[in-house]
């Protein structure tokens, strides 16, 4: 004997249904991932992620823009204490 059971109707049914669950849920998986982009409704996570690094991105360069204006007063204030206008 080779060592293999031979597969009857009933595993055959089973290994079906089993699949079956299984290819459900990754293609509730690849909706999350990627959305669903026929409607637009449900942006999945890629494009959720995206708008967060981009949002991140314009939060940084606003911080360098309020960072250098506060240095640009905080010099300006000391040149006028010092040498008065």
């Amino acid at each position: 004997m080779s060592g293999r059971m031979a597969c009857t109707s009933t595993d055959h049914a089973a290994l079906e249904r089993r699949l079956g669950a299984i290819e459900t849920k990754l293609d509730r998986l690849d909706e999350a991932i990627r959305g669903t982009p026929a409607n637009g409704t449900r942006p999945g996570i890629l494009t959720r992620l995206d708008r967060l690094e981009q949002t991140e991105h314009g939060r940084s360069r606003l911080l360098w823009v309020i960072l250098g204006a506060a240095g640009t007063l905080a010099v300006t204030a000391a040149w006028q204490h010092l040498f008065g206008a």
